[in-house]
């Protein structure tokens, strides 16, 4: 008795792996993340034929759910400024990861005057006094998703404006733009 008990368990253990893996996780291409994990296959947002400066393409997302970025920015010693990103419902992507838009993801773009200077993965950054000379000047960050579009809300670009005046005798003053 106790040797057909034991063919059966086998038996039983044998079908459940054969059956498992079809029953079992998420497989390629199902959709939408439905246990939180932030993956996904489902596109996200809709891409507009809209571009930037750049040619990249406006990823258009809804107000709810779209990230924000504002932007601050402080003198630093010899010249330099002190950029500081605060965002809200965004992560930084580290570098390498794969080039595919995920919600609330990705990077950011830093330009001086409508010129780019850096591409962001972490929210500090220092702005040389070489890319500031003397007079007022726009400091923008902009959102982009891993693919290289850029996040936009209403078919605007996510991103915040800071305004600093670099003097000839040292950076002065204390800028912040934008949401949040």
């Amino acid at each position: 008795m106790a040797w057909t008990r034991g063919s059966l368990a086998v038996s039983a253990v044998a079908g459940l792996l054969l059956l498992g893996p079809a029953g079992c996780g998420r497989g390629e291409g199902r959709g939408p993340d439905v246990q939180g994990t932030g993956d996904t296959t489902a596109p996200v947002g809709k891409v507009l034929d809209d571009t930037d400066e750049e040619g990249r393409h406006y990823r258009e997302i809804g107000a709810k759910h779209a990230p924000e970025v504002g932007v601050q920015v402080q003198p630093a010693a010899g010249g330099a400024w002190d950029v500081r990103l605060v965002l809200r419902r965004f992560r930084l992507s580290p570098a390498g990861v794969r080039a595919e838009a995920v919600a609330g993801r990705g990077t950011a773009r830093l330009s001086v005057d409508g010129r780019p200077v850096a591409q962001l993965r972490t929210p500090a950054h220092r702005l040389p006094a070489r890319l500031v000379p003397q007079g007022l000047h726009h400091v923008t960050v902009r959102l982009y998703a891993d693919d290289g579009t850029v996040w936009a809300v209403d078919g605007k670009p996510v991103e915040s404006t800071a305004d600093i005046t670099a003097s000839g005798v040292g950076a002065t003053g204390v800028a912040a733009g934008g949401p949040p």
